[in-house]
């Protein structure tokens, strides 16, 4: 795959999904911006790894609940590149409840963390790469934000409401040659599903075609086609890497 563009910027990067996107992205000699809020040392550790086999990182510390951080970040990203070419919305938390257990706070706080961040990032990015007329933008949302998900209604909300965000924008950065695309991952061998017991991970597996769980490579080897030139007449769309179980 061909990348016309220099650097990309990646949320939430220091461990899981969003290191496997970062390492891959190195590998196609992007610099990377590995982006993490408290776990400087696993963010060194991706740094390293991708320096180690020939590519290039940075790291920058911010809150993707807090707009002033994102925004300070955008700025000290353009300040040392001249720029910003591509942008992976990955960073996202849950707060898993039944509905008539959850609180307002509970949902809000799960809204702000993945979908308003998102936007906020999003906005940003449109800003910058504006300038340029070009840029590439995926955003992580999940299975979850299509068919939905007990005890996940503040997650599924969230994650729903990244694709729809993502299509509105894919209208407005298409003039200015700036595509907007999501994935949307199933079931991925993360820290998270791994303390899964044996039984509940089964459980998952059984439902899926391919018979598995994906491993954080595999969806960071979609995120690169998106962010791509292999992919420059696709925006506003919704890639799945569910293995089959929503299709």
């Amino acid at each position: 795959m061909k990348f016309s563009g220099k650097n990309v910027l990646v949320t939430g990067a220091s461990k899981g999904i969003g290191a496997d996107i970062a390492r891959i992205l190195g590998s196609y000699n992007l610099k990377v911006w590995i982006n993490y809020r408290n776990n400087q040392d696993s963010a060194l550790r991706v740094k390293e790894y991708i320096e180690n086999n020939g590519g290039s990182a940075s790291i920058i510390a911010f809150d993707v609940t807090k707009e002033n951080e994102i925004i300070d970040a955008f700025k000290a990203i353009v300040d040392c590149d001249g720029g910003l070419d591509y942008l992976v919305n990955n960073a996202g938390i849950t707060n898993d409840k039944l509905a008539l257990r959850m609180k307002s706070e509970d949902f809000m706080n799960v809204i702000q963390s993945n979908l308003l961040s998102t936007f906020i990032g999003c906005r940003e990015a449109l800003k910058i790469m504006s300038k340029n007329k070009f840029g590439s933008i995926v955003n992580i949302s999940s299975i979850v934000g299509e068919r939905g998900n007990t005890g996940q209604t503040n997650y599924a909300a969230s994650k729903g409401g990244i694709i729809a965000m993502s299509k509105s924008f894919a209208y407005e950065g298409a003039p200015r040659n700036i595509r907007f695309n999501v994935i949307t991952p199933g079931f991925v061998d993360t820290e998270m599903t791994s303390s899964l017991k044996d039984e509940i991970k089964d459980m998952y597996i059984k439902n899926i075609p391919l018979g598995r769980l994906a491993s954080g490579v595999e969806i960071a080897n979609a995120v690169a086609f998106l962010l791509s030139d292999s992919a420059s007449y696709i925006t506003g769309e919704v890639l799945r890497v569910n293995g089959g179980l929503y299709m």
